[in-house]
């Protein structure tokens, strides 16, 4: 099966890379994607092992490899020794969010119930459009983080 990301090094990147490994003051992660691409390398110099070679050599899943490779082939030389930057979080919690979710924990609790629950509490935040969605878990931690106990 050909490969999609074909990872060519230079001559020149290829010594950035073994002089990245050898000084060894950078962190870790860099010091791993090093590895790997030199070991991806398919140019002239390079021995170009499998990606579930590589994977299995370096502790890691196949699926990291090739984007390791599609990193540096769309993105370049620099950003593929980076971490990839998870650009689809969002933060739900602010300081305005987590103080209405103490005054709404510290309120009486709904008709019919004794106290709240997180379930209760999530509910509540979208209903009174504090959040958009928000998942009962989300409300634990957060209640745990700020050591609030429903109990």
């Amino acid at each position: 099966m050909q490969k999609r990301w074909v990872v060519e090094l230079s001559q020149d990147e290829r010594t950035q890379l073994e002089q990245l490994i050898q000084t060894g003051k950078v962190a870790g992660y860099k010091i791993r994607h090093a590895h790997m691409l030199l070991q991806a390398d398919e140019s002239e110099w390079g021995p170009s092992w499998s990606d579930t070679q590589i994977a299995e050599a370096y502790h890691t899943s196949v699926t990291t490899v090739r984007n390791l490779r599609k990193r540096l082939v769309e993105k370049g030389f620099e950003t593929a020794l980076e971490r990839e930057k998870q650009t689809n979080r969002k933060i739900k919690f602010d300081g305005d969010t987590e103080a209405k979710l103490i005054a709404l924990a510290c309120s009486e609790a709904p008709e019919g119930y004794s106290k709240w629950s997180v379930r209760l509490l999530a509910n509540r935040m979208v209903e009174c459009e504090i959040v958009n969605e928000i998942s009962p878990m989300t409300v634990q931690r957060m209640l745990k983080k700020i050591n609030l106990s429903l109990g």
